[in-house]
């Protein structure tokens, strides 16, 4: 089946089911949905995943982890209460960029390369989140020495074209 047609039933398909879900909800209110909005955002990134999955559109797995990322971060903060948190939290972002380049590799993308530089990109989200997270006092990991951690991804971002120029 060519993926044009393959992504158009797994659209209709996918229509169907969330409509059902909705009226059944309407008609039968004594059902108890126990999904918070969040959730909803994280449906929809798993929504795209699994189209992008079906369709044989790998790609689709970047805007997908973005999505239910952001999803996860919302949970986080809605059922803490956490809301200041966006002040440190955001630089998981690419970090969820970077996840999603590593499945799109891992489901047949773009090979290595992409998931070479996911990685990269998840490994300086995890320093900046932590980084913020200190400056920020929400994350007393680090204490005073938080700077320390900037100064090392620096050496390695130094060295890095170093050792892949010796390569």
């Amino acid at each position: 089946m060519e993926q044009r047609r393959r992504s158009n039933l797994l659209g209709g398909l996918l229509l169907i089911l969330i409509g059902s879900v909705i009226l059944t909800i309407q008609l039968l209110p004594e059902i108890q949905v126990p999904v918070s909005w969040p959730w909803i955002i994280i449906g929809f990134g798993l929504a795209l995943f699994l189209i992008g999955t079906a369709t044989g559109v790998p790609a689709l797995a970047v805007p997908a982890c973005i999505i239910g990322g952001l999803g996860g971060i919302l949970y986080y903060q809605s059922i803490t209460g956490d809301w200041d948190s966006w002040a440190y939290i955001w630089a998981l972002i690419p970090g969820f960029v970077g996840l999603g380049l590593v499945v799109s590799a891992l489901l047949g993308g773009d090979g290595g390369e992409a998931a070479r530089a996911g990685s990269w990109l998840m490994v300086v989200s995890l320093v900046l989140f932590t980084v913020f997270g200190s400056v920020f006092g929400a994350l007393g990991l680090l204490g005073d020495y938080w700077p320390v951690l900037l100064i090392l991804l620096g050496l390695v971002l130094l060295g890095r074209p170093l050792l892949q120029g010796r390569q």
